[in-house]
């Protein structure tokens, strides 16, 4: 008789971002969480029954040794530090660097199988393909397509990350900085020349301030602001980084409904 793959996963996990406990989540193997990033919000269980263990760029490592991890999940480079410190102390890491929707498709899979759910990971993955080639041929039909300027910071202005940039397309507005989404730090995709944005004149923008709340009166009040479409329509959004900004099950979800309703909103006015 073979071995049941879930016997062979790992029992103690810890997850130093959001993504991978959402996932862990709804693939219903919470139970082998055993610590998460402390700003997670999704699930909002999660923060009453997980220990809160880490920050983004920091960690309390003693107390991730205390939990006895087989296993941390981290996301990218930003996080070598905490993955080096963790590795000498002979911990399992799994660093991820998803950057696009593919990506992130492909970091879910990979979590799915190591926990032995390969099977229901996929099952929820074709959902969620399912819906966004849907909403892409919904969007595919809008009589116009709007530029849209997602802002990620605002001092200085930073624009949106590849995934982020791609559910703007897939959802039916075109990126104004599409040149920078290709840049994976946040550094590479500040806008030099914020007279650049007033130049290319969204018809929609987008704000997403990493954790700090969206102030559209603020972007109004830019100077030479008040002649950009966006400003001039009203059409100053805000999508909170938790639903698009974290590189797992929400992007790809309520993240790219929220898009979508908004340029969805802007076409049928401006068709």
């Amino acid at each position: 008789m073979g071995l049941p793959s879930s016997s062979l996963a790992p029992r103690r996990i810890v997850c130093l971002t959001e993504e991978t406990t959402e996932w862990l989540y709804l693939l219903g193997e919470q139970d082998r969480i055993a610590g998460i990033s402390g700003y997670t919000v999704r699930p909002r269980r999660a923060r009453e029954e997980k220990p809160k263990v880490s920050a983004f760029l920091s960690a309390k490592i003693d107390k991730i040794l205390a939990l006895q991890p087989d296993c941390v999940f981290g996301f990218s480079d930003l996080q070598a530090d905490i993955a080096s410190q963790l590795v000498r102390h002979g911990v399992q890491v799994t660093i991820f660097n998803q950057r696009s929707v593919q990506d992130i498709f492909s970091m879910l899979y990979q979590v799915a199988a190591i926990v032995g759910r390969a099977e229901k990971g996929l099952e929820l993955l074709r959902g969620m393909r399912e819906r966004l080639d849907a909403i892409a041929a919904e969007a595919a039909k809008l009589p116009r397509r709007p530029r849209v300027f997602f802002e990620e910071w605002d001092e200085p202005p930073i624009s949106c990350i590849r995934w982020v940039s791609e559910l703007v397309g897939i959802a039916g507005g075109d990126d104004c900085f599409p040149e920078l989404a290709k840049q994976p730090l946040g550094k590479d995709r500040i806008v030099a020349d914020a007279d650049e944005i007033v130049r290319r004149n969204p018809d929609i923008v987008v704000g997403s301030w990493c954790g700090k709340k969206f102030r559209p009166e603020r972007v109004a009040a830019r100077p030479g602001w008040d002649a950009v479409n966006a400003v001039r329509d009203q059409q100053l959004f805000e999508v909170k980084s938790a639903d698009i900004l974290q590189p797992g099950p929400a992007a790809l979800t309520d993240g790219v409904e929220q898009l979508h309703r908004i340029v969805k909103q802007w076409s049928e006015r401006h068709g």
